[in-house]
Order: structure tokens, then sequence, then C-alpha cells
């Protein structure tokens, strides 16, 4: 039976003000929530607060996404230690909390729709609507499950505090999260993507957890073979017809090939520069300056920069090296996007590819660009010199020129699934339930679109599987579950992240850090005296 759990004095604060606050524009007579949220208007008013709380768990920091991996490490921030080098991860280290926070926030947002869909006014939309809402809230549930382990399963709206809670297992959590995705499927709307779930979306993310259960020691072969079905009905024949840099074009985020996304616009976010979108295109990349130059550079955390590895993915041939990477960095950063002749801007930073490192080509770079910085293949990653500006190669998929100068903030959507990590869901449960063959051709439809040679099915294992995510999905929010699903953390990212050895991940009891706490606010705020911290951290 599920259970109602106590969430924090942070929850309940949200649920009665928060939520409000989205619906304050509508709500402008004085009729209460009860008497609001029962109307069309106020039920749509909640459907909209669910979809507003993917904000919260994507648009704030990157770090539990992809720190502490073989694609990242910081470069002059040393900030969120624990996240990024494990040594020092512990229940209250900084970061540990954002995704039980929000997760546990959309979650009960999900629950007070639900809620009012059993008393709300009968409409055409309102079964979709109730998919929708399931598929939130699975969503949130496949975060928490992923990075925690098992959680507190809730499906009430709580309206008064729960002062003790219990821990499901990770089995029933992943249980209730097919069960909800399933319904899900069942009531929404096929068609094409309009920024709301559809049968599409829940298709992806069931391939997806299907997957991610197959890995676990209470998964199933046959989990593989679910997901390669789920995925194969969400690509639908589907081609990867649009060039990897149209793709990542800005103001390009509502392609044909895009499955589910966090959506902004500049009407629905804060006036505030500073607090007018999200943050996405700040981690990836060196520091660009500061206040002297804002109007010539984005502005750039440097937590998060491509190690070595991550560059030394690519080939000349790829097209997404040159779609991913701001290779040559111009005076004006963002005249890039908004000056058509490029060969009249003055080049101030290059990063030398590893196909352009003769002497003869280096001589020519410098005499045709004499006011570059050029920086030499292998000297750009965040080991060699991560204290001054422009040392790392800056990420240039999720930039934004719309953005205001020095503001770390972006209106651009943040894409959570695309037709293209379908594919390579298919390729990787197809390899997992033993026909390879198939995998292969998924994964080669991937390569094909980038421009390079299809694999061979001798080099096709899980680890050529993870390169090509690597190199396809760079800095969207994959690669820590990646690492963790396919049990390579450990091993990849003691191999290629500079700070980390595989004694970093060795917890109390010699037990491995790869879950991460369950954050010690959470347990300080639980009264069950019995509720298991994750085993490393006790």
């Amino acid at each position: 039976m599920m259970r109602k759990i106590f969430l924090g004095m942070a929850v309940l604060s949200f649920l009665f003000s928060s939520c409000e606050d989205y619906l304050e524009e509508e709500n402008l007579s004085n009729v209460t929530g009860e008497e609001f949220y029962v109307t069309e208007t106020g039920f749509e008013s909640l459907i909209s607060a669910n979809y507003s709380q993917l904000r919260e768990i994507y648009g704030g920091d990157a770090l539990m996404f992809v720190a502490g991996t073989d694609l990242f490490a910081e470069g002059r921030d040393p900030a969120f230690i624990g996240l990024s080098r494990y040594t020092e991860l512990n229940p209250q280290s900084e970061g540990v909390e954002h995704l039980y926070n929000t997760g546990y926030r959309a979650i009960q947002v999900a629950n007070m729709a639900l809620h009012y869909a059993e008393i709300t006014e009968q409409t055409s939309q309102l079964d979709t609507r109730i998919g929708e809402i399931k598929y939130l809230r699975a969503n949130a549930y496949f975060l928490l499950v992923q990075t925690y382990g098992g959680v507190g399963l809730v499906t009430d709206y709580i309206s008064n505090p729960v002062l003790e809670f219990e821990r499901d297992s990770a089995e029933a959590v992943y249980n209730f999260i097919i069960s909800e995705l399933e319904e899900s499927l069942n009531l929404v709307e096929e068609g094409a993507y309009n920024g709301r779930v559809n049968k599409r979306t829940v298709r992806h993310l069931l391939a997806k957890v299907y997957l991610t259960r197959g890995y676990e020691d209470f998964g199933d072969q046959s989990d593989f073979t679910t997901a390669a079905n789920y995925a194969d009905e969400a690509i639908a024949g589907q081609e990867l017809t649009i060039p990897f840099e149209e793709l990542w074009w800005p103001g390009n985020e509502e392609n044909e090939e895009v499955i589910f996304s966090v959506q902004y616009d500049d009407s629905s976010v804060s006036p505030d520069l500073d607090n007018r979108g999200h943050n996405q295109a700040n981690y990836y990349s060196s520091y660009l300056g500061g206040p002297e130059v804002a109007e010539d550079a984005p502005y750039r955390t440097s937590i998060l920069s491509p190690t070595q590895f991550a560059i030394d993915l690519f080939t000349e041939d790829d097209a997404r090296w040159y779609a991913t990477f701001m290779y040559e960095v111009f005076g004006r950063y963002y005249d890039y996007y908004d000056v058509e002749d490029h060969d009249a801007l003055v080049v101030e930073h290059y990063y030398e590819p590893a196909w352009a490192t003769s002497a003869a080509e280096k001589a020519a770079y410098i005499a045709n660009h004499p006011e570059a910085t050029y920086h030499e293949y292998g000297t750009y990653a965040p080991f060699f010199n991560p204290s001054s500006d422009f040392s790392t190669i800056p990420v240039r998929k999720f930039d934004d020129p719309t953005s205001p100068f020095g503001a770390g903030t972006s209106t651009r959507d943040i894409i959570l699934s695309r037709l293209a990590e379908t594919y390579l869901i298919a390729a990787e449960a197809y390899l997992q339930a033993g026909d390879a063959a198939t995998g292969l051709m998924r994964l080669n439809e991937v390569r094909e679109r980038a421009g390079v040679e299809p694999a061979v099915l001798a080099d096709f294992d899980i680890d050529f599987i993870l390169d090509e995510r690597a190199r396809e999905l760079l800095g969207e929010y994959h690669r820590w579950f990646d690492l963790k699903r396919t049990g390579t953390l450990v091993e990849r990212a003691a191999a290629y992240h500079y700070l980390i050895e595989e004694g970093n991940f060795v917890g109390n009891g010699g037990e491995l850090k790869i879950l991460r706490p369950i954050p010690q606010s959470a347990i300080d705020l639980n009264q069950n005296q019995d509720f298991p911290q994750n085993p490393a951290y006790e």
C-alpha cells in the first residue's frame, strides 16, 4: 500500500504558496483554491504548474546530471567537490539535495492535480491531462530512484504534515514508474510534439526505464527486449535528417526530432536578467572574462569543462565536433550567430583539433589570424591550466545569443529527449537483449547523420555505445545516469577525470558511492529513527 510521506516544510510551503504563485494571474477573484481548481480554467492552471516544475528540476545546477563523470571536470572553480570528486560526498554535500527536493516538489504538485482531477469539471481533455500528469510524476520518480535508490512512494495529495516515513525498495519504485507510464500511454494523444507529453514522449521514457531496470539485480533479461520494442515504437521509422549544426542552432528547439523538452519563452520568465531562464549554457567552458568583457563574452562558470577524453572522442569527419565546440572564438563571442560573414571577423582564440597539429598547418593558421591566441591540441582540458580565462574549450551547443551579455541565464528550451537518443537507447537495448546486429544498425543511423564511418560488429559493445552517446549527447543531462546504469561509473570516472581515483568512491564499510546520499535535511525531519541512509554514507 502506498504511503504518505513528510517531505519537509519546504514542500508544504510550496503547496500553499508556490502553486498559488503559478495561478495568481488566472485566479483574480477571491475564490478559494477548492473552488478554483474544480473549474476548467483552474484545473488547466494546475497542469501548467506541473509542467513548470520541470524548470525547477532542470533549470538550475547541472552538477547532478553530468559532474563526476568521464566527460567533465571542474576548471578554475572547485565548487560541488563532493559531486565532482566523490571523496567529500556525504549527506550534507553541496548540491546532493537538488533532485531530492525538486523531485518531491514535482511529485506533490502532480498529486495535487490528480486529487482535483477526481472532482474538477469534466471536459473532453481531462483524461489526456491525467496522462500528462502521470508521465511527469513518473519522470520525477525515475530521477529519484536512479540517484538515491529506493525512496518513499507518495501517491496522495498531502494537506497536513506527516512526520514519519519509510523507504520503499527500488524495485517497488520501478514497478510504480512503469505502471504510471503505461497508464499515461493509454491516455495521452498521438501526433507531433507541441510541448505537451504525447505517446511518443511516453514510449521514449518507457524504453529508458525498462533499459535501466534491466541492469538492476531485480531486473530481467526481458526488460531489454521490452526497451528495444518501445524505442522502435517511438522511432516509428523516422530517420535522422536534420544536420547536427542545424539541430542545435539557437531558436530551432522545436524541430521534428525533439521528443520532450523544458519550454521557455520571454513572456513566461522573470524580467530579472540574472533569473530570467535557466543555466544550462553556463557550465561547459572555462571562464570567458569578467565584467570588463561582459559585452563581448557570455557568462561561464568554469565549474564543468570537457575532459581530454571527451575532446579525444571526435574525429575530423564528425560533424558533431564543429557543432558542439566553439573552436574559434571571435572578438565578440555571439558574432558566430549574429554575423553571417565570418571571414570578416577577428578570431581571438583558436582551439587546435587533433587533425590539424602539423607545424605547417599551425604556422599557416597563425599567419592568417595574428590576433588569435593559439591553444595547441592537448593543452585545453581542465588538467592543464584551469585557472585562466579561455583555458578550456567552450561547448557551444547550448548557446543563447538572445541572452544579455554577462547574464547567466538562457531562455532556450532544454531538450530532455530527442530522436537520436531513442536510436541509441534501442542500440543498447538490442545489444543487451542478445541481438547485436539490430543494435548496430540503430547506432549506425546516428553515425550516418554525423558523417562518420559506420561501426562494425566486432567493435560493438557497451563501451562503444557509451562513447557514441558521449559524442552525440555531450552536456545533455544524461551522462551520470548512463555510467551509473551500465555499471561503468567507477571505471570511467577514475580513468578519465583527472581528479578522481577508484579509491574516491570507497565509503563507509567499504561500500561504493554509486548512489548519492539521502540529504541530511530530509533525514533530520523524519521522526522514524529506522529510516536508513544509503550504505556508503551510514
